[in-house]
């Protein structure tokens, strides 16, 4: 008996020692190893746009599953498709809109323009909501980097309008189609048109909805967009922004892929060290993007940078 009790401790000694060997000899591969398996299994969330709980087509993020450009425009269409096989991926407070049984014939990419034929069921959007669905395919899309662009096929023939409600499509809809559209014209001459992202709520999840806003105001787009970021957004809305009333923009500058924004301290939410809140930084920044398409926003006070956006 002691004889196999002692050959038992040396067995567990011997093991012991050989497995300390190996962690002593080889710990950055094996540390490697392990930290690149964690990390290859996290994804960071993609942009996407549904129908809000208010109707508004607004931004939020989802985890996708694919990252090459078809394959995420394949997962993008099936969250947008009313019981899609991926309609339990869109979080509380948000609804697909594309209609039950639509189908995606083809795919393909071609110097940035993404074509999509879908089958008839494509034809089935409600007239009210026919010009939501262009807008949640056309602003989910153009989030895909290689994307600037798409084209609507219904089985082979190109779509030129909408079938219910007659809304007209460009051969080729890009952003400048806009997004939640607010009309304020008095006449046809000197139209501006912007995009400012505010921010909603719903169930604690903070989130963005872009209003694409058509006007005859005649200042810089730049100074248009902070202007309405300091006031109210519109009455009777969820719409909110937390800018400073008492922020302004001193000087910008817009360079071919960015745009530089100088701002006084009271940009800051916090002075002492600095802070820009997140959801005024997201505002301008989106808001930014989509009025001059520039992949960077860069934020100044007094000349020096304390923040830049690059989604």
């Amino acid at each position: 008996m002691l004889k196999k009790s002692a050959l038992r401790r040396i067995t567990v000694t011997s093991i012991a020692l050989f497995i300390f060997c190996i962690l002593s000899f080889f710990p950055d591969r094996i540390s490697h190893s392990f930290s690149s398996n964690v990390l290859v299994d996290q994804k960071e969330p993609s942009a996407i746009y549904f129908l809000d709980s208010h109707d508004y087509v607004a931004r939020t993020k989802v985890v996708m599953k694919n990252t090459d450009t078809l394959n995420q425009a394949r997962e993008m269409i099936e969250m947008l498709t009313i019981n899609g096989s991926k309609s339990h991926y869109i979080p509380n407070g948000f609804q697909a809109i594309l209609p039950n049984g639509t189908k995606l014939l083809e795919i393909s990419i071609q110097n940035g323009i993404l074509k999509l034929d879908f089958n008839d069921m494509f034809l089935k959007i409600p007239k009210d909501s026919e010009e939501d669905a262009v807008e949640c395919l056309i602003f989910s899309l153009t989030e895909i980097p290689e994307v600037k662009g798409i084209l609507l096929y219904v089985n082979g023939n190109l779509l030129t309008n909408m079938p219910n409600s007659n809304l007209k499509l460009p051969d080729v809809l890009t952003r400048d189609f806009g997004i939640n559209k607010v009309y304020d014209l008095t006449k046809i001459k000197n139209v501006t048109k912007t995009t400012t992202y505010y921010v909603s709520k719903y169930d604690g999840l903070i989130y963005y909805v872009p209003v694409t806003e058509i006007t005859n105001d005649e200042k810089g787009k730049v100074e248009i967009i902070i202007e309405r970021l300091k006031s109210s957004p519109m009455n009777q809305t969820n719409l909110m922004s937390f800018l400073n009333a008492n922020a302004e923009i001193l000087d910008y500058e817009i360079l071919e892929s960015n745009i530089k924004l100088s701002f006084n301290h009271y940009l800051f939410d916090d002075f002492e060290n600095k802070k820009i809140l997140e959801e005024v930084e997201y505002s301008i920044a989106l808001s930014m993007r989509d009025t001059f398409d520039v992949k960077a926003v860069s934020f100044l006070i007094d000349g020096e940078k304390v923040s830049q956006f690059l989604e």
